[in-house]
């Protein structure tokens, strides 16, 4: 124990012993206190310079902070309003609809109906998240990988040959940004894509965009397009047409269909492409879809199509409507199908002509019941000329004319059968001719009509009174100034198209007055009805018997007379018309179905080549009635000998 202590003490006294040991000298503890002093200090100048850097960068970084927040807060406070994006709509456009309720022609920006991601095929989502932003569902609006894949690929391109921009940032831009490439719009993107990925599901993004985005055409939203190019609703989208409209995303107008079909067929091909990489769809159906023709079925293909119509009747608008600031959907009267044979028959009626260099031709189409506007044709080219010439050109309608002098005499108590002098006649100096030079002598009203005599007219028009005639022109529709002359009975006034045809439809439905119309009923946007026709209106104007008489004798002229080139498979009844130095050609007429008048002519009304209303008129007339009546039942003319026979049988004793 004690051992124990003695060696603990050891140490203490070692210790004590080396430290006298130690000598103190003034020299070493002056060198002590000298190197004491001589120690660089932590609060030396380098020390300084280090906190006043620390801090200067922590208050630099604070300031940088306040800038980029104040900067984000103002890109913010410049954004424009958005919390109704999902009911977003831009106004002023007018859809065209036809009889069948299919889209055919379209003024200004055009919408369709808004659709959710579950109403649209799957195909067609599919088509646009593989092509435009495959990872859509999985970034919060903006795609880093994207943007590193899309940044090397244009680097080893050496071009910009791919974009990094979602489907959210795309929304942004396209509905509410312009598309100027600047700094401030580039942040506001990249603002309204956070924004829009809080406050909407990917679904309703994806919804959102495909009812805004612009398609071509002046189609904004995939049901607009699909409508537009296609004649059906987005809900109906097969595979091609859905990869067809994917790929117009990228650039609508250098890919339109209608413009440039191999361009937009190579395309299409690359979005079924990128489907397959996708695994969306496997090869043989892309192949498949590929294989399929460009069918453009809306009022985006190529051609006139019923474009002379649609200006028509959206000109004529404001009479129904005003000028609403609201979306309009205007149902409209065409026939679709009898609008492509009326614009076939006039282009090969035109092509298989002699000597038709310069010639226009207008034809018009009505429902003779209603009046109502089934096609109509104002020239051969709308691309060289939007002058609707069924429409807005006023001409001489020579010998078509002629009916009402006839019709005139049969309400003053004539028959078919009475007979009238085609002989030399003069009045006041004038004295018409027949265009053969000859006279035929006594012949019945009915002859004089088919064989289109003018001696024999005229002298009709003389003795029933030239008041009469042109009182009975105005009661059918005729709003030209009508001349007070004999010349009169010979078609020298002037009429359009549309309006000889409101004539002819009047003859055709027994005597009761149309006025031809277009318009059927205009919505708005939601469907709510701003104008309904709701019947002419118009009373007869002269007896049933009356009309079918004369529409016996225009029978007669088909069938034997000047309108022999007319004669259908049915019954048909018609009259030509030719002015003076064949400057204009006419063919009117009807079945029991459809009322037809053709025109032919030059627009600076100089002399055609001999072309008389029996020629080219005619042959396009029966061109279309050949087409349009097709597979339709033949029915018999409402004329006299039908209504004859209708009264011996309610005589009969039952």
């Amino acid at each position: 124990m004690a051992r124990t202590t003695a060696a603990g003490r050891r140490p203490a006294r070692n210790a004590a012993a080396g430290s006298k040991a130690r000598p103190k000298s003034r020299s070493g503890s002056a060198t002590g206190k000298r190197s004491r002093r001589s120690a660089p200090r932590p609060g030396g100048l380098a020390g300084r310079l280090l906190r006043a850097g620390l801090l200067w960068s922590a208050v630099a970084g604070l300031w940088a902070l306040v800038a980029v927040a104040g900067v984000l807060v103002w890109q913010a406070y410049k954004l424009p309003d958005i919390g109704d994006l999902d009911r977003y709509t831009r106004a002023g456009a007018v859809r065209m609809t036809g009889a069948d309720g299919r889209m055919f022609a379209s003024f200004g920006p055009i919408y369709g109906d808004p659709l959710t991601v579950a109403e649209l095929p799957r195909h067609l989502v599919q088509a646009v998240i593989a092509t435009e932003d495959r990872r859509f569902y999985d970034h919060p609006g903006i795609d880093p990988i994207g943007l590193a894949r899309a940044a090397w690929t244009n680097l080893m391109a050496g071009r910009v040959v791919q974009g990094g921009s979602t489907l959210t940032q795309q929304l942004a831009k396209n509905v509410f940004l312009t598309a100027d490439r600047s700094l401030e719009r580039k942040l506001q993107e990249l603002l309204l894509a956070f924004w829009l990925e809080r406050n909407f599901s990917k679904d309703e993004i994806l919804a959102i965009y495909l009812n805004r985005v612009y398609f071509g055409a002046g189609a904004y939203g995939v049901d607009a397009a699909a409508r537009k190019y296609f004649g059906i609703p987005a809900s109906r989208l097969g595979l091609a047409e859905s990869a067809l409209l994917a790929g117009l995303l990228k650039a609508p107008s250098r890919y339109n269909p209608a413009v440039a079909p191999e361009r937009a067929g190579k395309r299409t091909s690359v979005v079924l492409a990128n489907m397959v990489d996708a695994g969306y769809i496997d090869r043989d159906a892309a192949r498949a879809a590929a294989g399929q023709p460009i069918a453009i079925a809306g009022p985006a293909g190529r051609g006139s199509g019923p474009r002379y119509f649609a200006d028509w009747v959206y000109d004529s608008l404001p009479d129904y409507v005003g000028r609403p600031a609201s979306d309009l959907e205007v149902i409209t009267t065409l026939d679709p199908g009898l609008q492509a044979i009326a614009e076939r028959a006039v282009s090969e009626g035109l092509a298989a002509a002699r000597n038709a260099d310069g010639l226009q031709a207008a034809l018009v189409v009505l429902d003779p019941a209603s009046g109502a506007v089934r096609a109509l044709v104002g020239g051969r080219d709308y691309g060289d000329s939007q002058f609707n010439r069924a429409v807005q050109a006023r001409r001489q309608p020579g010998s078509a004319f002629k009916p009402l002098v006839f019709l005139a005499a049969l309400e003053a108590g004539w028959s078919p059968s009475d007979s009238i002098d085609d002989a030399p006649i003069r009045i006041a100096g004038w004295a018409p001719e027949n265009i053969d030079g000859k006279f035929d002598g006594r012949i019945t009203l009915a002859q004089a009509l088919a064989r289109s005599r003018n001696a024999a007219t005229v002298r009709l028009q003389e003795t029933v009174g030239r008041g009469r005639v042109r009182a009975l022109a105005e009661r059918f529709g005729l709003s030209g100034p009508l001349p007070e002359g004999p010349s009169l009975a010979l078609g020298t006034g002037e009429a359009s198209p549309l309006e000889v045809a409101g004539v002819y439809a009047a003859i055709a439905n027994g005597g009761r007055a149309v006025l031809p119309f277009a318009v059927a009923g205009v919505r708005d946007r939601e469907g709510r009805p701003l104008y309904e026709r709701s019947g002419s209106g118009l009373s007869a104007v002269v007896s049933r018997r009356s009309a079918a008489a004369l529409t016996d004798m225009l029978a007669g002229a088909v069938a034997a007379g000047t309108g022999k080139a007319a004669r259908l498979d049915r019954p048909a009844a018609g009259k030509t018309g030719t002015t003076q130095d064949h400057r204009d050609a006419w063919f009117a007429g009807f079945t029991a179905d459809l009322v037809a008048v053709v025109w032919v002519g030059r627009d600076d009304n100089a002399a055609m080549d001999k072309v008389t209303g029996g020629g080219l008129p005619a042959d396009i007339w029966k061109r279309f009635m050949t087409a349009s009546h097709r597979g339709w039942p033949e029915r018999p003319l409402p004329g006299l000998r039908e209504q004859q026979a209708s009264l011996a049988g309610e005589r009969q004793p039952r």
